[in-house]
């Protein structure tokens, strides 16, 4: 495993785009803001996550107290899946397979984007160990890419992926 020794400005861009997105999405509820599973509600992008999050029955986990750091794919990532995977994730009867897919995504504590830099791996939820590397200027969380840092919650921080993070 690599060290992440990306140069910072290579994050600061990424966090720019997460604070855009986050400033976008937050909700201002009594001066509150809006939880892990509220704030991808409101991006937009995070829709099958969220279906996947509900059908894994882990709404109530992700809207806790946390803190959480979750690495969050795309909608495009869940689409680039093979055909038919995704449907099968989605049976009542594959719940703990996608429960651990989909806590593999998370990292217990809040990891901002300046803190991961230091990291080449970080133990999830699901109890295996994330590689986090810089490929080609790319901050690489095993072979997904960030697109999108340290959008905050209030609960922890969403780094936004274009891939679909799997356990072995």
């Amino acid at each position: 495993m690599r060290v992440i020794t990306s140069a910072a400005c290579k994050w600061l861009g990424a966090g720019v785009a997460g604070m855009m997105l986050a400033g976008a999405v937050q909700a201002d509820h009594h001066g509150m803001k809006a939880d892990i599973v509220d704030t991808a509600v409101a991006a937009g992008q995070f829709e099958t996550l969220v279906a996947a999050v509900k059908a894994a029955d882990l709404v109530d986990t992700l809207k806790g107290e946390g803190p959480f750091t979750v690495f969050a794919p795309t909608d495009e990532a869940f689409a680039a899946l093979p055909a038919g995977t995704l449907d099968e994730l989605l049976m009542p009867e594959n719940r703990d397979r996608l429960q651990a897919i989909l806590t593999y995504h998370v990292v217990p504590g809040k990891v901002m984007a300046e803190q991961a830099m230091g990291l080449s791996s970080a133990t999830t939820v699901q109890g295996q160990d994330l590689t986090l590397t810089t490929e080609n200027g790319s901050v690489r969380i095993d072979d997904a890419t960030v697109i999108q840092a340290d959008v905050v919650a209030s609960n922890g921080v969403i780094h936004v992926i274009d891939g679909v993070l799997m356990p072995e």
